[in-house]
């Protein structure tokens, strides 16, 4: 088998569809293929390290002007489209030499590629939530998926859920869609209290002594939800487990850090920022609880990073979360702010709940793998070569 796999998405901050990309890449690399190269950009390398670490070096290398004059040219108008058609001509030519290998984008898009070729489509937000994204950005990534649907000899979802929306939404032989969970990354695993300690007493964290949110900060994660119920709990409830939230600041998220501040202010708030993978699995051991009310998700990655860890997770029961979790999780609609208070008060304050339902997550958790996902994608390589 011969497999030719984009991994732009293999960049900092390592993001949901960047540490799918990348394990996927590692497990392939591990599972010693007749043949197997990594495209990034126009670049295609026999290595996974050399290539990340070529592109590390080049960002590294990147002056401040150049930055800020990419950055000046990605506001212009006009520029988007004639920048993608570009990136995917460059990608066409890179891979014309590797016809003869099923070709694999795990982000969406895939080039024109004569052989066989495969993509992952982890959400349909921009067709089901436009409102949630920037309008260039569901323009961008609306004809994307269009395309790579056209193109494509199969297509990977990360939950059934996403594949009966494909499925349905474009109209598809469900044979040709096929569902492959992710997994959590090995750091994500329970820690005793003095591995914990030093790392998180730097962030001013106590282990065990606090919630904790993942996310970026956007309107589709449904943070303004978990903000107001967490100011309705007792102040000395609040104070003693404040809220932790952990990510970067996405699109239309002023009025929401605005809220941040003012609890960050009142003493019942932190907000980290983006966190790295290594310092993020000792915030997420060390949580007492961990709430993620989104509205949409493809997977949800973070939720089952949490359970992998111990911690006990209650989440919204919209998309695909119910169908990661299980009956591990503790679930609210996403427009019930008093059912979320509800089990916000329960997960911090019930023993007996917190322990069930430590324990559940963990055996959920297990039954997620990274080599499972890797075994079967290798599964749909084979529907299409």
């Amino acid at each position: 088998m011969k497999v030719l796999l984009a991994i732009d998405a293999v960049k900092h901050p390592l993001t949901g569809i960047g540490r799918y990309t990348y394990e996927l890449a590692a497990g392939l690399e591990r599972r010693g293929l007749e043949s197997l190269r990594f495209l990034q950009g126009a670049r295609v390398s026999q290595s996974l390290a050399s290539q990340v670490g070529e592109a590390q070096a080049g960002l590294a290398g990147t002056s401040a002007l150049s930055a800020s004059v990419k950055a000046g040219l990605r506001r212009v108008p006009g520029l988007a489209p004639l920048r993608t058609a570009i990136e995917q001509w460059r990608m066409s030519q890179a891979q014309q030499a590797y016809e003869d290998h099923i070709f694999h984008g795990p982000n969406y898009a895939i080039p024109a590629h004569i052989g066989p070729s495969v993509v992952t489509i982890h959400d349909l937000s921009v067709f089901k939530m436009p409102e949630s994204h920037p309008a260039d950005r569901v323009k961008k990534v609306r004809r994307q998926i269009e395309e790579a649907i056209k193109r494509a000899s199969a297509v990977i979802t990360d939950t059934q859920f996403t594949r009966q929306e494909v499925i349905d939404f474009f109209a598809l032989p469900p044979a040709r869609v096929h569902a492959v969970h992710l997994a959590s990354s090995q750091d994500f695993y329970p820690r005793d209290v003095v591995d914990l300690a030093p790392a998180l007493r730097a962030l001013d964290l106590e282990p065990g002594g606090y919630t904790l949110f993942v996310g970026t900060v956007e309107p589709r994660k449904n943070l303004q939800l978990l903000l107001d119920a967490y100011a309705r709990l007792p102040l000395a409830v609040r104070s003693r487990w404040p809220l932790v939230i952990a990510g970067s600041a996405g699109w239309r998220s002023g009025k929401l850090h605005e809220q941040i501040e003012r609890a960050r202010a009142e003493g019942w708030l932190k907000y980290l920022g983006y966190a790295p993978q290594e310092q993020l699995a000792l915030v997420v051991a060390g949580a007492r609880l961990f709430a993620f009310p989104s509205r949409y998700e493809g997977f949800g990655l973070p939720v089952l990073e949490a359970a992998g860890c111990g911690v006990p997770v209650i989440c919204s029961n919209a998309s695909c979360l119910p169908e990661v979790g299980g009956l591990a999780f503790a679930y609210h609609d996403p427009d019930d702010g008093d059912g979320l208070f509800a089990l916000l008060d329960q997960g911090l304050t019930d023993t007996q709940w917190r322990e069930e339902a430590s324990k559940a997550g963990l055996h959920r958790a297990r039954a997620f793998s990274w080599d499972r996902c890797v075994s079967e994608t290798i599964l749909v390589y084979k529907t299409v070569s």
